[in-house]
């Protein structure tokens, strides 16, 4: 498999596992999907409205909310949106509007979601803030790390790999692109995965670690970005 392969959708997710699957398979890299979540959203909800309505609660023109999941008084979402089955969303969390929220997942207190697909059984529990980006199954990211979307000089978000994976390059296009996690994926407290990071499937990223470009599935980021390749 060339380096470059690895950031393929579909070696990065587990499709069976995000409402968006059908869509997410029109592309081929996972960052190419984010200028669509808000159509892919509109979609999803008219197939809810058609097909199971009498699952959802719908709040407004566009926020669907399945009957089984728990949103909490002080929090506020805004549409297009919808959160799936047995999801919790905690006090005072912040749903911006195009936010994907699948099954089994956590939005927890004062976390932030904007332009978002995150899958089921995802958990951004405690003062995340999580935008234009893709979170895959069961990943997990620790208390105050936070998805980095936009460079500080304003330019265009470059994926980039390092070391090995030199030969990865992709001018993707955009201005906001925070972070692509792939299934399994778990960041440590007060982490910041800058613009353009792209993290493959049961990846460890230590506390308090700044993220940049492309690490490899199955490896630990180490204080000091040092990576290193999980043990059997």
């Amino acid at each position: 498999m060339e380096n470059k392969d690895k950031l393929l959708i579909s070696n990065m997710y587990d499709l069976s596992h995000t409402a968006a699957a059908d869509f997410m398979k029109e592309y081929d890299y996972p960052w190419e999907v984010l200028p669509h979540i808000k159509d892919i959203i509109l979609a999803l909800g008219e197939k809810i409205d058609r097909e199971c309505p009498e699952d959802y609660e719908k709040r407004g023109d566009n926020v669907w909310i399945h009957k089984t999941a728990t949103v909490f008084e002080s929090a506020y979402i805004n549409g297009p949106a919808i959160i799936g089955a047995n999801t919790e969303v905690r006090q005072c969390a912040f749903v911006r509007g195009n936010a994907l929220v699948g099954e089994n997942a956590v939005v927890g207190n004062s976390t932030e979601l904007k332009n978002v697909i995150i899958f089921d059984n995802v958990q951004v529990p405690h003062y995340n803030y999580v935008g234009d980006s893709i979170l895959g199954y069961k990943s997990h990211m620790g208390a105050g790390s936070i998805t980095s979307n936009v460079k500080s000089d304003k330019t265009l978000v470059v994926v980039k790999g390092y070391d090995e994976f030199s030969d990865i390059h992709f001018e993707t296009g955009l201005k906001k692109f925070g972070a692509m996690l792939g299934d399994f994926v778990e960041v440590g407290c007060n982490s910041v995965l800058n613009p353009g990071t792209v993290i493959g499937r049961h990846t460890n990223i230590y506390p308090l670690s700044p993220v940049r470009g492309y690490v490899p599935e199955n490896s630990i980021v180490k204080t000091g970005n040092v990576i290193v390749t999980k043990r059997d």
